[in-house]
């Protein structure tokens, strides 16, 4: 029986002691899906140029609430297009020296099960 949560290559791309790639499943592969979504910058993809959150583009953005609300505006719309075995519960985003800490609160759409993860997004001064 197949996993309703997807399996695909682990993220990120490692070997295995059997020397073969290892696969991730489950709640681990939705993990990586979704840090694979938030790492990378549309266009990025040339056979999916919409693909991505744009996270690196804040670089340079002041650590300010107008930044934190685009920030996670572009993470509610990167997940609600590129992720759909999950449902967003929560994007908060806080500041934290020159980083904005943003904890994303989600349900499994399986299961139904609670998960939340933290992630930092760098950015210029407050």
């Amino acid at each position: 029986m197949t996993s309703p949560f997807g399996k695909s290559l682990a993220f990120p791309p490692r070997v295995g002691a059997n020397g073969r790639m290892l696969w991730s499943e489950g709640e681990d592969n939705i993990r990586e899906s979704i840090a694979i979504i938030l790492k990378t910058m549309q266009r990025e993809r040339v056979q999916l140029p919409g693909f991505g959150a744009n996270l690196g583009g804040y670089l340079f953005e002041p650590n300010n609430a107008g930044t934190h609300a685009r920030i996670a505006r572009d993470i509610e719309v990167a997940l609600g297009q590129w992720e759909p075995r999950i449902a967003l519960d929560d994007v908060a985003v806080a500041p934290d020296a020159g980083n904005a800490v943003v904890t994303i609160s989600y349900r499994l759409v399986a299961s139904g099960a609670a998960e939340s993860i933290a992630v930092a997004v760098p950015l210029g001064a407050q």
